[in-house]
């Protein structure tokens, strides 16, 4: 059965996005996301490859989530569902789910792993939230604490979850 992980950089209240962007800059959770994605597929709503700023990601294998089957996404796979994407996926690989909000709600209740940046502030706008954590499901497995410095503004944690057996 394929591995699918979710990775995700949340707020306080589990902001994680205002008009199609990112919340924070954070350079270290930029450099996790690569080196955890590398490699792998990378399964992300239509809204998010378009968020993208140079389009499909390197060295990875993109695949893109639209009902519309007229889109095109230079350097992806389109399919209509997370399910029928899956499908097209290996048993050998993990897959990694990049967003959106819709596409987190939809793939918690799939995911065997959780990847998230947990960032210590609540910002004061935000239209896309991922779903709650809920610890009868999930375990931390693995939290690794950063404090403020010149290249990030607040405090945050790199936490992994598991699904609790």
């Amino acid at each position: 059965m394929t591995r699918i992980a979710i990775i995700a950089a949340l707020a306080k209240d589990n902001a994680i996005g205002l008009d199609n962007r990112l919340l924070y800059w954070l350079p270290d959770d930029l450099k996790r996301f690569k080196a955890l994605t590398t490699g792998h597929t990378i399964i992300m709503g239509r809204r998010t490859f378009e968020s993208l700023p140079k389009g499909a990601l390197p060295n990875r294998r993109n695949i893109v989530l639209s009902h519309n089957s007229a889109s095109s996404f230079p350097g992806a796979e389109c399919y209509h569902s997370l399910t029928e994407a899956l499908s097209h996926c290996t048993e050998e690989d993990i897959v990694y789910i990049i967003g959106g909000a819709s596409v987190y709600k939809e793939a918690i209740n799939m995911a065997d792993t959780l990847c998230l940046t947990l960032v210590d502030d609540t910002p004061d706008k935000a239209d896309a939230y991922f779903p709650p954590v809920d610890p009868s499901v999930w375990e931390e497995s693995w939290r690794e604490n950063h404090i403020p410095d010149e290249k990030h503004a607040h405090a945050f944690s790199f936490v992994d979850y598991t699904r609790k057996k």
